[in-house]
């Protein structure tokens, strides 16, 4: 196990939820990081004052602050908790430093990072992309199911909180169902995928719920496509403790007497396959009800502290 001498430091661009949230992600749970920086532009902001009262290198200049700050050397790793028009400008001041750079934004520059799916495919990259909340919900029950047969449509319906949902997540709705909808097909399997996102304003605030349809060809293997389901939710849960399977897996047959009409290909036979998930947050420092925006934090610290793990370990990437 690290010692807090040979833990990675990290810096975070983004004091706002998502970046305070994290650190407080970092400071609690992490086993191979420490917190070096917290960087923001608006020198007032919470997320700045709170890293400053915990002794935590703070800067209010952006990421031209950070490459300023005596101890950026030692940065290994750094969070993009920004928007994402705001990465591809960090992106580029950072790109030619060796860091790596984890993106919380749908900005997608580097290749997409679901950890329980594809992190071991892309532990050389020094961009990765943590698709979105929906995503990072969704996309392991896609490519669970598409390990049991061939999805040639998946679906997903995320509803959050309207009070969960922050400037960057309003000024980004277009990213995030562009961004889910590819992270479907080329992280989970799928041959087409749609993404739909809906703020909530009930109050009191709901917790996350994500509504995952999976189109499979044929008469699959229910009993597999459900065991399939049950261990991928276990392997999300264990960095996502809310994580939450709703309902049992539900299927639906449609054969040649009852097809389905897709508007874009036409009539489709086969097996619907309907999987219901909750998410609520562990309240690190964002209310349970923010299960969307702790997803994000979680996937991105379980994505970082593998990575350090392993060169810890001396395990190339």
């Amino acid at each position: 196990m690290s010692t807090p001498h040979d833990k990675w430091p990290v810096a975070i661009i983004g004091p706002g939820n998502i970046g305070t949230d994290l650190m407080f992600k970092v400071i609690r749970n992490s086993q191979h990081l420490t917190m070096g920086a917290m960087v923001g532009v608006d020198p007032t902001s919470d997320g700045l004052a709170r890293a400053a009262r915990l002794g935590i290198p703070t800067t209010a200049e952006g990421v031209e602050g950070l490459l300023a700050l005596p101890n950026f050397g030692d940065i290994k790793v750094v969070f993009d908790a920004t928007s994402a028009s705001a990465h591809e400008r960090n992106w580029a001041a950072l790109e030619g430093t060796g860091v790596r750079m984890i993106d919380l934004t749908p900005a997608a520059i580097g290749p997409y990072c679901v950890p329980v799916v594809n992190l071991d495919d892309h532990l050389d990259q020094r961009n990765l992309n943590m698709v979105t909340c929906g995503g990072q919900a969704t996309v392991p029950m896609v490519a669970a199911v598409a390990k049991c047969g061939v999805v040639s449509y998946a679906e997903i319906v995320s509803s959050i909180s309207s009070k969960s949902a922050g400037p960057g997540t309003r000024a980004n709705i277009d990213e995030f169902t562009e961004t889910t909808s590819r992270a479907l097909v080329e992280v989970g399997g799928a041959v087409r995928g749609k993404a739909v996102i809906i703020l909530n304003p009930a109050e009191p605030a709901l917790l996350m719920r994500n509504t995952v349809y999976c189109l499979v060809d044929g008469d699959c293997d229910h009993d597999a496509i459900r065991a399939s389901v049950e261990e991928m939710v276990a392997r999300v849960k264990a960095y996502v403790p809310g994580y939450t399977l709703k309902q049992a897996v539900q299927f639906d047959l449609h054969g040649e007497d009852n097809p389905l009409l897709i508007p874009e290909t036409g009539k489709w036979t086969g097996t619907k396959v309907t999987v219901m998930l909750e998410v609520a947050g562990a309240a690190h420092y964002l209310p349970a009800y923010a299960g969307n925006l702790d997803i994000m934090t979680s996937a991105a610290l379980a994505a970082a502290d593998k990575i350090a793990s392993l060169a810890q370990q001396g395990v190339p990437a």
